[in-house]
């Protein structure tokens, strides 16, 4: 827990505008919520849970949450929206890229508007492999590279530039379906979604949702990506 509590971060001004951004577009986000937590079950770990937003759509068959936030306003937003949810709910503080749980402890994980932000994408999601069961299923709404050419190169700009500062680390030209599918985890079915639809077209419009698996068979020793220093 102290490696984690040193790797933790703190973003007053964004958090505060995420906090409100978040509860103004909820609207519009909260359905896709409602899929891409439909049908878990059992103890499920939620990465960058933010200020809590998707607490109130976990179905009550997931008989726990475990909550990573690093960010401490945030984490505080979470812990109280915790009271509120129909399912236990534990926040507690940690790093995508070093999460503070036990190895194969989880029947589910869940990343939601995460993997922009976090620091090491290849190691967070080795993370999810290592803390999830064999077979345990991977939910993730998440947005990277999208739209034509232009567009692209609009993103990987704003990535040298000012997006990441503007918003949190936030970084619009990853590859999410990429990193998942190399880290060892299977990707099962996923859709662009397009939250937004309409109006114009940012860098951080371009979504995907959808399911991937820890695969059910243990790998040789020695080649686990959980392995390499990434």
């Amino acid at each position: 827990m102290a490696r984690a509590t040193r790797n933790a971060v703190h973003h007053p001004l964004f958090a505060r505008f995420y906090m409100r951004l978040s509860a103004a577009v909820e609207p519009k986000v909260g359905p896709f919520r409602d899929e891409l937590l439909a049908g878990l079950s059992g103890r499920v770990i939620e990465i960058g849970a933010g200020n809590g937003l998707n607490f109130a759509h976990y179905p009550r068959t997931v008989s726990e949450v475990v909550a990573i936030e690093p960010e401490r306003l945030l984490r505080q937003a979470a812990a109280n929206a915790a009271l509120r949810a129909d399912v236990p709910v534990d926040v507690v503080p940690g790093a995508a890229e070093a999460l503070p749980v036990k190895s194969e402890a989880f029947d589910a994980a869940v990343v939601s508007l995460v993997l922009c932000t976090v620091r090491d994408v290849r190691r967070s999601l080795a993370e999810v492999r290592r803390v999830l069961r064999p077979g345990g299923e991977l939910r993730f709404f998440e947005h990277g590279l999208g739209g034509g050419r232009v567009m692209r190169v609009t993103q990987r700009a704003a990535d040298r530039t000012v997006w990441p500062l503007l918003f949190g680390g936030c970084h619009t030209a990853r590859d999410p379906i990429g990193a998942i599918r190399d880290a060892g985890l299977e990707i099962g079915s996923y859709r662009d979604p397009a939250a937004f639809d309409r109006g114009p077209r940012l860098p951080g419009s371009f979504l995907v949702l959808g399911t991937a698996r820890r695969p059910e068979l243990m790998e040789a020793e020695g080649e686990s990506p959980t392995d390499s220093d990434g």
